[in-house]
């Protein structure tokens, strides 16, 4: 999807937020949606047992996936065919409150 999308997009807003915040938020989204017993999506739940303990978990992919996202993204905006995008790196909440108040602003 990342090609279809970032070739037709103009600009890339990135949240590259650290590992614990991320983790944070995951956490209580997730669990917020087991306690609620929130459908997902097609009559998909969420539950304890494939939250934390499935090959599947939500959770095991943030730590497998975080750094080598963080490490990949510069060197893929790099690349010629997304030289088109303005690319905004937002590292914290802060800063992504700071930028959507000026967009906000214009």
């Amino acid at each position: 999807m990342r090609d279809i999308v970032w070739g037709w997009a103009d600009t890339l807003v990135w949240l590259d937020y650290g590992l614990l915040l991320a983790l944070a938020r995951l956490l209580r989204r997730t669990l917020g949606r087991v306690i609620r017993h929130e459908e997902l999506y097609n009559g998909n739940y969420e539950s304890i047992r494939n939250t934390f303990f499935s090959r599947d978990s939500i959770i095991l992919y943030l730590f497998q996936s975080h750094s080598r996202l963080r490490a990949t993204y510069p060197g893929l905006l790099a690349q010629p065919e997304y030289s088109h995008l303005a690319v905004i790196r937002l590292k914290n909440p802060r800063e992504t409150e700071e930028w959507v108040g000026s967009e906000l602003r214009q």
